[in-house]
């Protein structure tokens, strides 16, 4: 276990992600509530909405109106998701998200059809335009991503070489314009990661480009979210996506299942009894999930929110034997 990483970055994803596919009305009130909440535990980073049309995905309708409302802290990065040059400018018209460019391709043209109603060709197209948007307001692009890097509900396993192909292709596009990429995102958008295909793909991604970082975004839909977290941790991955709860899913994944993320406290936690820093306080996180659950108004999948931490178990039990 010599790769594992003394210190993670965790991208707290809940008020997006999470809210995007809630079938019940959420307030826009409860909405900024639980980004102030998730302000104060330690996080560095909170994607606080998309910028997509409201017919396509009714939960993030009022995303301007809950940027407006949050208080920002200091510290801490809030970001946004836009997937073409509209969205970038609501985003940018907001003056208080921290706005930085990603080259995004997806391994699945069905998902990609679906998701954005482009193919391969079409979608390798708009990453020129958008970085020519990103340039003319002097955005740096600092990230590459590929949505469904592990698997497809439409097209089945994702060949790793075609994954190869995709990251090139991006990386490519990045010596063309110049841009300074500094991480690689791989997405299990359609949860089909395991921890076996975790390391294959990550060691492949690595062996491969071993100077960029990797983050990676996992979802929880068969129950592996925290062990691919916990392979991505033996491969040296530093930087994870979560989300609060376990909150969120895409909604046009089509999952049978339980959609949520990889639940931030519970890596968290994991993290903390491996000795890896994250510079959370697991105490306030564990309120801001709970807060979570009430304003969905249903159970949700994190674990240690309802189990409690160990250190909090320790100083009881510590104490009650003085």
């Amino acid at each position: 276990m010599s790769d594992l990483p003394k210190k993670v970055r965790i991208n707290e994803e809940g008020p997006r992600e999470g809210f995007q596919i809630e079938k019940g009305p959420i307030s826009t009130g409860q909405k900024i509530a639980l980004i102030d909440s998730l302000s104060k535990t330690g996080l560095k980073q909170i994607q606080t909405v998309s910028f997509v049309p409201a017919k396509n995905v009714p939960g993030m309708a009022d995303a301007d109106e809950v940027v407006r409302g949050f208080t920002r802290a200091p510290g801490v990065a809030y970001t946004g998701l836009w997937l073409n040059e509209k969205g970038l400018q609501r985003a940018i018209a907001t003056g208080k998200l921290d706005i930085k460019g990603t080259l995004l391709l997806c391994a699945s043209e069905n998902f990609l059809q679906r998701n954005q109603n482009r193919g391969f060709k079409e979608n390798i197209e708009a990453q020129h335009r958008m970085v020519a948007v990103y340039q003319e307001h002097q955005i740096p692009v600092i990230r590459a991503g590929l949505a469904a890097a592990f698997g497809c509900n439409f097209e089945g396993d994702v060949p790793l070489a075609r994954i190869l192909e995709m990251l090139r292709e991006m990386l490519d596009i990045g010596e063309q314009y110049g841009l300074k990429l500094e991480v690689i995102s791989l997405a299990d958008t359609m949860a089909w990661a395991t921890p076996v295909s975790i390391k294959r793909v990550v060691g492949a991604v690595r062996d491969k480009y071993p100077d960029l970082p990797i983050s990676l975004h996992l979802h929880d839909t068969r129950g592996m979210g925290i062990a691919n977290a916990y392979a991505g941790l033996e491969m040296g991955v530093g930087i994870y996506d979560a989300t609060v709860g376990g909150l969120g899913g895409c909604p046009f994944a089509a999952h049978r299942g339980a959609a949520g993320n990889v639940c931030t406290e519970d890596l968290v936690f994991m993290c903390h009894e491996m000795g890896i820093e994250t510079g959370v306080d697991l105490e306030a996180l564990m309120e801001s999930a709970l807060m979570a659950q009430e304003i969905v108004g249903h159970e949700l999948p994190g674990t240690v929110m309802k189990g409690g931490s160990l250190a909090k178990l320790r100083q009881k039990i510590a104490a009650a034997a003085v």
